[in-house]
């Protein structure tokens, strides 16, 4: 695992932008394939796909030839509803790109059968070739995606029941009410993000810093869902200073030092 200390959420949002559009390009000539995009939610990436809209728009980058599939959807919650995972995707990043509808896949947490429905996922990511980079968030918790503390570092697609906790901090998109959060999920596994190429997480401010020194510092356990990242062979921690301030001070400077070499 790679930790890359930014200064503040602008730049790390910059950073993976950055990364995300040079992967892109970088498999365009190689191969005529599909680029396979990994995505999450969420507040944490709203900046990262501000700058990829911008550079869009710039004539920068294309999302033509980019297939997505998204970390997770509530169940229960109907799809144009303003909080689901479909509309916040659309909203905030889709619809001012030139991804092809065809391409964009979320999954639909009011399917008559969500066990098939995950089954179906899983063999649409590998239909697709398997994903070239995952993005996510992280939580206080220090879970990825919705595999809350105690989910298996093995886990694929499945519904999965909301802690308490992830109520409480999700309620802030309900008006504060947690009697509106639903309370459960379907969500791709800890394996299953772990299987793509590159997985690249994103943590901002203080409030993600005890699941970040966890993260990196901590032992490999299903206690902390964010550890998984430790064994994978590209495997990103991207994080602003705010959420790096429990981390010893030689680890803080063991990447700041690893990073200054690769610049």
């Amino acid at each position: 695992m790679h930790l890359i200390i930014e200064q503040n959420a602008q730049q790390v949002a910059r950073w993976a932008a950055d990364h995300i559009i040079r992967a892109i390009q970088a498999k365009a000539t190689k191969t005529d394939a599909p680029f396979v995009l990994g995505l999450p939610t969420g507040s944490t990436p709203l900046e990262t796909y501000a700058e990829l809209v911008r550079r869009h728009k710039a004539g920068e980058i294309s999302f033509a030839n980019v297939i997505t599939f998204n970390m997770d959807e509530y169940v229960g919650l109907p799809e144009e509803h303003p909080e689901s995972y479909h509309s916040f995707m659309w909203n905030n990043f889709f619809s001012h790109v030139d991804i092809k509808r065809e391409n964009v896949h979320i999954l639909n947490g009011n399917a008559a059968d969500l066990e098939a429905e995950c089954a179906a996922y899983e063999a649409a990511i590998v239909a697709a070739g398997g994903i070239d980079l995952f993005m996510g968030g992280i939580g206080e918790d220090g879970h990825i995606a919705f595999n809350e503390p105690f989910s298996s570092l093995t886990s694929r697609t499945r519904c999965k029941v909301l802690t308490e906790d992830t109520i409480r901090v999700n309620a802030r998109f309900f008006g504060g009410d947690v009697t509106q959060v639903p309370k459960r999920a379907l969500t791709v596994g800890v394996g299953t993000i772990c299987d793509a190429r590159e997985v690249m997480i994103l943590a901002l401010g203080p409030k993600k810093a005890r699941a970040v020194q966890m993260g990196v510092e901590g032992a490999y356990s299903h206690v902390w869902t964010i550890t998984a990242l430790q064994v994978h062979p590209k495997g990103l921690l991207v994080c602003d200073e705010d959420a790096c301030g429990e981390l010893k001070v030689s680890t803080y400077r063991y990447f700041k030092d690893i990073e200054k070499e690769r610049l």
